[in-house]
């Protein structure tokens, strides 16, 4: 496969896993960051990553809306839920090992 196909097929990937993502307003990032290890949260700050890698001027909050679908506080108060202790207890022992 050419580097032109494979970016590509990454590129519908992960257009495709946002979409998912966008979809499942449900799961929330912190159960994502409890089981996976990463969250929208972190999607939208490896976009900014590589927009600054390539020198593209993105805000935070640019990289976010590309993520969410739009903009992060209107999202936050439409899905956004109470964490419980729990799962507050379990994210601060696996964001020692996944800084993101």
């Amino acid at each position: 496969m050419d580097d032109k196909t494979q970016t590509e097929l990454e590129a519908a990937v992960y257009r495709r896993l946002v979409e998912h993502l966008r979809s499942r307003t449900d799961v929330q990032n912190i159960d994502m960051m409890n089981l996976a290890g990463f969250c929208r949260n972190c999607l939208s700050n490896w976009m900014k990553d590589a927009a600054d890698a390539k020198g593209i001027p993105m805000s935070k909050d640019q990289s976010r809306e590309i993520v969410y679908g739009e903009p992060f506080e209107q999202w936050k108060a439409k899905h956004q839920k109470e964490t419980s202790p729990d799962k507050k207890a379990a994210f601060e022992k696996v964001s020692v090992a996944h800084k993101h």
